[in-house]
């Protein structure tokens, strides 16, 4: 079995040798500057971290893992301009370092090569691999717009909140273990096992992500705490407090977030304070926990031996104690 920091050592390879210098510069320039910003590359990662569980030969499957993370950093570039994003991992990003039309083509191109890279695969299973990269290239675009049009819907539910993570994060996370499965040769019942497993991580993972925003330690987590709250951003804890605030504690959030000008520290803090009164950091703690545990119970119903699964098993407590 394959170590994570063996398997992060061959993406990392895979990437360096990745090379654009065709011309058009202005069009090839900006995909390497997005993919050498750093960032984890967790989901090439777990696709080949899946094929070798599974048995499979993980050098088959390193384009398209490369793939994947192609799509994943096109999704990035594209959410930075509708969010008119300044920075992405401590970088300019590329919209603020050339122009808007330059980081749509961009993505565009990065898109297309997204699937370049995912259709070199056995032929004997390309059909299947085009078939799941195609659902998920399609349910991470719902997500997005679902995301979108929480900004201005004025009830949005918990539960439309846990779909639109659902497709925005958590079925790119569960694409990459079903795509090792499928290049692993595993059984239909076995990848589809390993997606519902991706799905729950997925959720576990952009909870977490809303939870360090807010309680977070800046100097760790790599941002300033915060940001969704100064943007009125519709998180799990968002919709949890309002659901549970009564009497003077609803009038009090409901300020906040009235559009009022507020200073942002002042803003941040008022509505921690309530947050924590009402425990909302215990209550999105105890969330995550479910989905990872859901997401073991999984992993542990394939019955394979400890040694053959530990290493995901440390990735998957990884994701969840990040802090950047």
């Amino acid at each position: 079995m394959y170590s994570i920091k063996s398997i992060y050592l061959r993406i990392g390879e895979a990437f360096t040798n990745l090379k654009f210098t065709q011309n058009p510069v202005q069009l090839y320039e900006p995909i390497s500057y997005t993919l050498n910003l750093g960032g984890k590359r967790l989901r090439p990662a777990l696709v080949l971290m899946s094929c070798d569980i599974f048995g499979g030969d993980i050098e088959k499957a390193v384009h398209p893992a490369m793939g994947v993370e192609i799509f994943h950093n096109f999704t990035l570039l594209h959410d930075d301009i509708m969010d008119n994003a300044p920075l992405r991992r401590g970088n300019k990003t590329v919209h603020q370092k050339w122009n808007a039309n330059t980081a749509i083509l961009s993505g565009d191109t990065m898109f297309v090569l997204a699937y370049e890279y995912v259709a070199k695969t056995d032929p004997a299973l390309l059909p299947e691999v085009l078939d799941l990269f195609n659902d998920t290239a399609r349910k991470v675009c719902e997500g997005q717009q679902y995301d979108m049009d929480y900004e201005t819907q004025a009830d949005v539910s918990i539960p439309e909140y846990m779909l639109m993570i659902r497709l925005k994060t958590a079925v790119l996370i569960a694409c990459s273990l079903k795509l090792g499965a499928i290049l692993a040769h595993a059984d239909k019942t076995a990848a589809e096992k390993i997606y519902e497993l991706g799905i729950e991580l997925g959720l576990a993972f952009q909870l977490q992500d809303d939870f360090l925003d807010a309680f977070g330690d800046t100097a760790k987590f790599g941002k300033a705490i915060g940001g969704d709250i100064a943007t009125n951003k519709k998180t799990y804890l968002y919709l949890k407090a309002f659901e549970l605030a009564k009497d003077d504690m609803l009038i009090n959030l409901s300020k906040y977030v009235s559009g009022n000008p507020i200073p942002i520290a002042e803003k941040t803090e008022g509505v921690l304070k309530i947050y924590r009164k009402l425990k909302i950091d215990e209550i999105t703690r105890l969330e995550i926990e479910t989905h990872h545990a859901r997401a073991m119970e999984i992993l542990h119903s394939f019955h394979f031996a400890p040694e053959k699964t530990s290493e995901l098993t440390n990735l998957m407590q990884e994701m969840l104690g990040r802090e950047k």
